[in-house]
């Protein structure tokens, strides 16, 4: 069963910054469109930002100029560079990932807490 492996979450101040990494658990499973999604407690999931196989992105937009999203092939890994962290950017962060053959898969999210 391929998964998605996250990690990078944690605790930062307002300000800071983090770096989120997803990478899938077997090679079988290629990221075509590779995604960051976010939920707060008592909100629906929303997205943060994509990216397509030709490196197109896109964001929400209150992360745009903070957050970059970015993949690396080689590493079948999609990464999450989040800057100038703000206390409403808290939340469980969940990536999702599409296989042309093997379809969509997400990860088991990663808590990102900023602190004021």
């Amino acid at each position: 069963q391929v998964q998605l492996v996250e990690s990078g979450g944690g605790l930062v101040q307002a300000g800071g910054s983090l770096r989120l990494s997803c990478a899938a658990s077997e090679r079988i499973f290629s990221i075509n469109v590779g995604g960051w999604y976010r939920q707060a407690p008592g909100n629906e999931r929303e997205l943060v930002a994509t990216i397509g196989f030709s490196g197109a992105t896109n964001y929400a937009d209150s992360v745009k100029g903070r957050f970059t999203i970015s993949r690396d092939d080689a590493k079948n890994t999609v990464y999450l560079q989040m800057n100038s962290l703000k206390p409403e950017d808290t939340a469980v962060y969940y990536c999702n990932a599409i296989d042309r053959r093997l379809g969509s898969r997400w990860g088991q999210g990663t808590q990102v807490t900023v602190s004021s």
